[in-house]
């Protein structure tokens, strides 16, 4: 095998249970306030303290409102959810990143900002988005609340062991093209269940010469193609990124884990349970256009035609396109949008904000158009402001919110209305996942910025 997948894997391995799972170590747990109130009521059900709270971290980001957080949460069910957060934290001993700290944000975001998230370790968080840390070159991926429970008691979970998957992206991303497109488009061909059973190694040339932030847009959508995560084996891009920053090895452990990490990545012999290849070049800026996010298309595209699809995939196929309002075989060029977010755990980070601000510099906002940008900490807000790009989208009628999941997801106050179209740099586009009857087409932030100064969808080459 020689995998760097089995290397992290084997070596966190405590046991294995004959004809069942295998105990593995768990080296860091992120709880945020969604998935972990019945975790600590099972806690405490059971008379117990955590093993390791020093290696568990909380932070409240989906209920998160994206203003007035100074004040008290109007809605009284996220209110409860991030004061319980804070209180479970505080009587079990844990780090709590609470709101308006200068370390809170979306979990997501901020583990791999803080040197939390390094090469090498096993990660999980009840939600499925925590592939996001595989970009450190990290094996991460979602629990669920039972499983919540598991960690904190024992700091081990019992797991089966996925098979393995290498995706090869080799040649040169072409203008406009981003790792947002790559991911849109590596959905696109697999579907949402393509990769389902397997842990996915993204490799090959366009994906060494991806900056950390796209690697982690990358490994952020693995779970959309089924995978059970998705990482990048690290290298000199990796290392440069963790450096220095708070949770990061300082001196001679600096060099101790450097060599160490030089160490994780597969061998020129390993063998993959499946191994796919594509070419950069067949990459265009993507939208989706229907309800989940494998139903992508190059943005000069058109939907499939209903002769081109399966039998059995017809009535969805169809039920879908009634909810977005689309026609099979429509383009969705010059489609008038109503909102425009950019943010999330798939595109919060600073440069998703100077993608989209070094598209609308020196344009306007479309007036038909409401957009929500949201960073995705409070450090990326602070770097915003230090790199002037505030002053950049301000000039161009934009404001920025506090950080937060946001219109994400529909379990705060950003939510998009009934019927009305959004393009979102977010991860899902399920029915009423950005409010009930939203209708949400997943982009990139530069296809983003552009519909956001155009009022409907551009391919943002023209525009570059």
């Amino acid at each position: 095998m020689n995998t760097l997948f089995d290397k992290i894997w084997d070596k966190h391995v405590v046991q294995i249970v004959d004809d069942g799972p295998t105990q593995l170590y768990i080296d860091r747990l992120y709880c945020h306030e969604v998935t972990s109130p019945q975790a600590f009521d099972g806690m405490r059900s059971r008379g117990l303290k955590c093993f390791r709270p020093q290696q568990i971290y909380c932070m409240p980001d989906h209920n998160t409102p994206t203003h007035d957080q100074d004040k008290p949460i109007e809605d009284a069910v996220s209110r409860k959810q991030v004061d319980t957060l804070a209180g479970n934290a505080a009587e079990f001993g844990l780090t709590h990143y609470g709101m308006m700290s200068k370390d809170n944000g979306i979990i997501h975001v901020v583990g791999p900002e803080k040197g939390l998230s390094l090469p090498g370790m096993t990660i999980v968080c009840g939600d499925s988005h925590t592939s996001t840390h595989g970009a450190m070159g990290a094996v991460a991926f979602g629990i669920g609340t039972s499983e919540v429970e598991m960690v904190m008691a024992s700091q081990c979970i019992l797991q089966q062991k996925p098979k393995s998957m290498r995706i090869n992206i080799n040649g040169t991303l072409g203008k406009g093209v981003t790792a947002k497109d790559v991911a849109l488009y590596l959905m696109s061909k697999l579907t949402t269940s393509g990769a389902t059973g397997y842990f996915v190694e993204y490799a090959g040339s366009a994906v060494k010469n991806l900056s950390m932030e796209g690697r982690l847009t990358l490994c952020n959508l693995s779970i959309e193609m089924g995978a059970r995560g998705g990482f990048i084996a690290p290298d000199e891009t990796t290392f440069e990124y963790i450096k220095g920053r708070e949770f990061a090895p300082k001196g001679e452990d600096w060099d101790k884990a450097v060599a160490y990490w030089k160490t994780l990545k597969s061998g020129d012999d390993a063998v993959f349970d499946s191994e796919l290849n594509f070419d950069a070049a067949d990459i265009e800026p993507m939208v989706t256009y229907g309800t989940n996010p494998g139903m992508g298309m190059g943005i000069t595209d058109a939907i499939p035609t209903l002769e081109s699809i399966d039998e059995a995939g017809k009535a969805s196929f169809v039920k879908s396109l009634d909810y977005m309002g689309f026609a099979p075989g429509e383009k969705l060029l010059g489609h008038k949008i109503d909102y425009v977010f950019l943010g999330a755990c798939t595109n919060g980070r600073i440069e998703d904000f100077r993608a989209f601000a070094s598209l609308v510099k020196g344009r306007r906002k479309a007036d038909n158009v409401v957009a929500w940008l949201v960073p995705g900490s409070w450090a990326v807000d602070k770097q915003i402001r230090e790199e002037g790009l505030d002053k950049v989208l301000e000039e161009a009628g934009f404001a920025i919110r506090q950080p937060g999941c946001s219109a994400c997801l529909a379990m705060n106050d950003d939510k998009i209305p009934a019927g009305k179209y959004s393009v979102s740099t977010s991860n899902r586009n399920f029915e009423g996942r950005q409010g009930p009857g939203a209708r949400t087409i997943l982009a990139s932030p530069l296809v983003a910025a552009a519909a956001a100064v155009t009022g409907e969808i551009t391919d943002p080459r023209t525009l570059i």
